[in-house]
């Protein structure tokens, strides 16, 4: 299996103006060990598998993290820019004309693709409320079901949930094969079409 393309790591609020060169370069080798090891094992990772990654000490992590929940609140925001970022494309064909039911198959395929290879992400996908996405999904959904190609009683929450129990569920089984993924992103995808 494939690891998750790269993505650009999220900017937090931290001032770097007046700190060491190698204080930031340390910052992000953390975040980006966290961001691996989460995606292979989980939250429930630990910080010393992740300085292990990142080639540090357990205590330069704790200087950019003092506990491990900030340390998985960065990788949840770098996982949340994926989607606003895989979200804003789909809005971007949306507006532009595009087929409503094709672009949520393929935002399904895209998001099926990554869980696949990110238990973390696929941890937090059910955990995330509707005020914490950039609204892309229900747009696409109503521009579906106002041409009447994708269910009325749908929701962008259902998505959500239906994408988090696959995941989480395949995960508990240690599913690795992406074939299986896809055949269940395409049921969730079916299950969303009007018949």
């Amino acid at each position: 299996m494939t690891a998750p393309e790269p993505d650009p790591l999220p900017d937090d609020d931290v001032d770097w103006s007046n700190k060491r060169s190698d204080a930031r370069r340390n910052h992000e080798r953390v975040v980006a060990a966290a961001v691996e090891v989460f995606a292979e094992h989980g939250i429930d990772a630990t910080i010393p598998q992740v300085a292990e990654r990142a080639g540090v000490g357990k205590a330069t992590v704790y200087r950019s993290f003092p506990t491990k929940d900030a340390l998985v609140q960065a990788v949840a925001q770098y996982q949340r820019a994926w989607f606003h970022r895989r979200g804003l494309a789909a809005l971007e064909q949306l507006n532009a004309g595009g087929d409503p039911l094709t672009i949520l198959r393929d935002m399904l395929a895209d998001t099926v693709e990554r869980l696949a290879n990110d238990r973390a992400l696929a941890e937090a996908l059910p955990a995330t409320t509707p005020a914490q996405e950039p609204g892309s999904l229900q747009p696409i959904i109503t521009a579906g079901q106002r041409q009447g190609v994708i269910r009325e009683d749908v929701t962008a929450q259902h998505v959500k949930v239906l994408l988090g129990g696959v995941a989480g569920s395949l995960f508990r089984q240690q599913e690795r094969d992406p074939e299986q993924w896809r055949i269940y992103g395409d049921l969730i995808f079916n299950a969303l079409k009007k018949v």
